[in-house]
């Protein structure tokens, strides 16, 4: 019985050896998403406890020979990785584009842009006529569909028209309903504006 029971207890550590090196959670942030007031704007704090776990922003170990600063987004688990040194990255829970509007493939960020415009593109106000008030673009504000950030994403032929972006439906977080953009958490795409730079190397997979 007590070979077993060594046998079990070892076992049990190894697994949870190798869960660490396989995406395990180092460090959570689940209590980074209160009220925040940012350039005149008061956001809201999130119901983080109906969000999954799995969602919440943390640092976790992630294999990947892309340097520091790149940001690799996996839209199959809904995650987005903020690649730092030493094996590690920065994990955050994202929306994806529905059915149709799915996209993958290579890109850098071109510009940053606090509280920014949106400006909904001429095919989304043909499907969406209610739109059209907004053809000149929609202030900045709390109900802003790219919410307090944004990163623009160009490749070799120019505006991809994709953005990693904010949003105040973090209901959508771990879904698939946009129009192909990334979408974060407020709390989230502020924190990761923080640590992008322009430049950065975007890995849509």
């Amino acid at each position: 019985m007590k070979i077993r029971s060594l046998v079990t207890v070892a076992g049990l550590a190894l697994a949870v050896a190798l869960a660490g090196c396989t995406g395990g959670s180092l460090r959570m942030f689940s209590s980074e998403y209160g009220s925040m007031r940012d350039a005149g704007y008061r956001l809201p704090s999130i119901p983080i406890s109906k969000v999954p776990r799995q969602y919440h922003r943390q640092i976790v170990r992630y294999d990947t020979k892309e340097k520091p600063g790149t940001i690799i987004v996996d839209t199959s688990e809904k995650h987005l990785y903020f690649v730092m040194p030493e094996g590690k990255a920065m994990r955050y829970g994202i929306g994806v584009g529905r059915e149709g509007f799915e996209w993958s493939g290579v890109a850098r960020i071109a510009a940053k842009r606090e509280w920014p415009v949106w400006t909904p593109p001429p095919a989304m106000i043909k499907r969406q006529p209610e739109l059209a008030k907004y053809a000149k673009g929609m202030p900045p504000g709390l109900n802003n569909a790219l919410g307090a950030r944004a990163l623009y994403l160009h490749n070799r032929s120019g505006d991809t028209g994709y953005r990693l972006h904010g949003t105040p439906e973090w209901a959508s977080i771990g879904r698939a309903m946009s129009s192909g953009c990334i979408r974060l958490i407020n709390q989230d795409i502020i924190d990761l504006y923080d640590r992008a730079e322009v430049g950065a190397k975007v890995i849509v997979k």
